[in-house]
């Protein structure tokens, strides 16, 4: 004659006894997934990094040296206020750029409509191999995001509201000291650089309007009717 107190012992280890044998039958059948990583290709809103690649993996390269005459970005374009590299060109990480970029919204809050304009973007991806390592064996993993930032590149602007120059001195100041080369500020009015040299307009031509001999009559009709 059976109790209750069996009967439930049964019910219950037979329970168990399924749940171990779909517990074994998952494993058994599990199939390892050959996806990548998707942290490596996917970024936050305030991440520093591009939506979409080709290649993960890229030659590391070096920093371009401008040796022809070009000035292109050397300038501001948006802002009234900026820094510019003045010491040797450099290869700026995602992460330090996100730093400066962070000091300067925090000094500009209490400006309201001030803007901060980024002149360079890390679009290089770098892949770093582990210390210790034996040659070979394919390139290393996906590390971070960098640009290359030849020197005279603007890097930081600011402006959309008119900004004192003590207080852009101050805080373009502060954001250089997060970057890992010499810094210069620089505004509207400063000449482009081309390397180590300060590329100045040339001054418009004087001309000599006695010199013209219809401007020169002119002057003397005009000087008659009067």
């Amino acid at each position: 004659m059976f109790s209750l107190s069996s009967l439930s012992r049964q019910l219950f280890s037979g329970i168990g006894n399924g749940l171990s044998r779909l517990q074994q039958s998952a494993t058994r059948h599990h199939a390892p997934t050959v996806l990548p990583s998707l942290n490596l290709i996917t970024r936050g809103r305030n991440q520093l990094a591009p939506k979409k690649v080709k290649h993960l993996r890229r030659h590391k390269g070096r920093v371009p040296i401008p040796t022809g005459g070009s000035t292109k970005g050397t300038t501001l374009a948006y802002g009234e206020w900026g820094i510019r590299i003045k010491g040797n060109g450099a290869r700026l990480t995602a992460k330090q750029l996100t730093t400066a970029r962070e000091v300067i919204q925090k000094k500009l809050k209490i400006l309201k409509g001030s803007k901060v304009y980024l002149r360079v973007f890390p679009d290089l991806p770098v892949c770093v191999k582990g210390n210790e390592t034996r040659m070979g064996k394919g390139k290393g993993t996906f590390e971070y995001w960098a640009c290359r930032a030849p020197i005279g590149r603007v890097i930081f602007e600011i402006g959309g509201v008119p900004i004192r120059e003590e207080l852009a001195r101050d805080i373009l100041r502060q954001a250089a000291s997060k970057l890992p080369t010499k810094m210069e500020f620089i505004n509207r009015s400063s000449p482009a650089r081309l390397g180590n040299l300060l590329i100045h307009p040339p001054e418009p031509p004087k001309i000599d309007v006695s010199a013209i001999p219809e401007a020169s009559s002119t002057a003397t009709s005009i000087e008659a009717s009067a």
